[in-house]
C-alpha cells in the first residue's frame, strides 16, 4: 500500500516529507487512459499534492495544484487532503513525444511554459491562492521556485514517475525537503552535497520502495514522526450531485422535466457518471 511520512534530520534543523505512490499513480492511470509522458507529469503533480496536502492543520483543508501551460498537456488540476487522499485531471492525456537525450520523459516539453497555482485552505472559506511561472514545466523544480517566492522557505522538491515497458506504472514517489529557520550553513552544505550526489527519485525506488529506505539514504539519520496511508480517493457521490442539481432552481430543473429524458452528468476526476430519471428529477424539487 502506498504511504507518505513525515519527520525530522540534520539535528531537527529539516523537515521532510517522502511517499511513495505506485498504486496511486496506476489508478489516475487506468482512469484517465493517460500516455506514459502524460502518467509522469499527472503522477508528479498528484504525488506533490498529497505531501502538501500533509502539510494542513485542519481535517477539513484542501490544497489544490493547478498548472495551465502552453505545451501539448494543456492544463492538470489535482486536489489533495489532509489524509492521503488525492484526485486528479489532465487536459489532454494522450501526449507522445521524442524521449530526451538521456532516454526520460520530456514532463517539461509536454507541459510547457505558463503558471503553477496552489490554493490552501477549507473549502467553504476563503482559499489562500500563490501563484508563479512555471520554471521548467518538469513540476519538482517549479514546486522548489513556489516554496522560495511564494512561502519564503528554502525547500528541496523531487518527484519521479518510471512508466514500464507495458505502460504500467514501475515506480513513482518523491520528496519535500525544507530547510527550517534556524538550519547551520554545515546542514545547508551537508544537504546541497547529497542532493548533488543523489538525483533520481526513482533511482531510490530501484533499490527499495520505501520512502524511509529513501530518507535514510539522503539525509543520514532521520526521525520519523508521522506515516500516512496515500490513494487516489473522488469525494463524488450520488448525495453531492443531488446537491448540484438543487442548486440549479426550480425554473432550471423544470425545464429538464419537460424534455423529459433523462439527465447524464458526469465527474472528470473519476469518470463516473450519474444518471437521473424525469422522475427523480421532479422527486429533487
Amino acid at each position: 500500500m502506498d504511504r507518505m511520512i513525515q519527520g525530522l534530520a540534520y539535528g531537527n534543523e529539516l523537515r521532510f516529507f517522502a511517499a511513495y505512490t505506485k498504486e496511486t499513480v496506476q489508478e489516475a492511470v487506468n482512469i484517465h487512459k493517460t500516455s506514459p509522458v502524460c502518467s509522469a507529469a499527472l503522477g508528479r503533480l498528484l504525488t506533490a499534492s498529497a505531501m502538501m496536502g500533509r502539510m494542513e492543520k485542519n481535517e477539513n483543508d484542501l490544497v489544490t495544484l493547478r498548472i495551465e501551460g502552453d505545451g501539448p498537456i494543456g492544463g492538470m488540476t489535482v486536489t489533495a487532503d489532509i489524509n492521503g487522499h488525492v484526485k486528479g485531471l489532465i487536459g489532454n492525456n494522450r501526449v507522445d513525444l521524442p524521449l530526451k537525450e538521456n532516454g526520460h520523459l520530456d514532463v517539461g516539453a509536454a507541459v510547457g511554459r505558463g503558471t503553477l497555482s496552489v490554493i490552501r485552505g477549507a473549502a467553504n472559506a476563503d482559499p489562500y491562492v500563490g501563484q508563479i511561472q512555471l520554471a521548467t514545466g518538469e513540476i519538482g523544480d517549479d514546486l522548489t521556485y513556489y516554496f522560495a517566492e511564494s512561502e519564503q522557505i528554502p525547500t528541496s522538491v523531487g518527484l519521479g514517475v518510471l512508466v514500464d515497458r507495458d505502460l504500467s506504472i514501475l515506480h513513482a514517489g518523491g520528496f519535500i525537503l525544507q530547510l527550517l529557520p534556524f538550519a547551520s550553513e554545515e546542514t545547508i552544505a551537508a544537504l546541497e552535497s547529497s542532493l548533488k550526489e543523489h538525483s533520481s527519485v526513482t533511482d531510490f525506488f530501484k533499490e527499495d520502495p520505501d520512502p524511509e529506505a529513501m530518507m535514510r539514504k539522503l539525509l543520514g539519520d532521520i526521525t520519523t514522526e508521522d506515516v500516512c496511508e496515500v490513494s487516489y480517493r473522488c469525494s463524488c457521490s450520488r448525495e453531492r450531485v443531488e446537491k448540484a442539481l438543487i442548486s440549479l432552481g426550480r425554473k432550471e430543473l423544470d425545464k429538464l422535466v419537460e424534455e423529459g429524458e433523462n439527465v447524464k452528468l458526469h465527474c472528470d476526476f473519476c469518470n463516473k457518471d450519474y444518471e437521473f430519471t424525469p422522475g427523480e428529477i421532479r422527486a429533487l424539487m
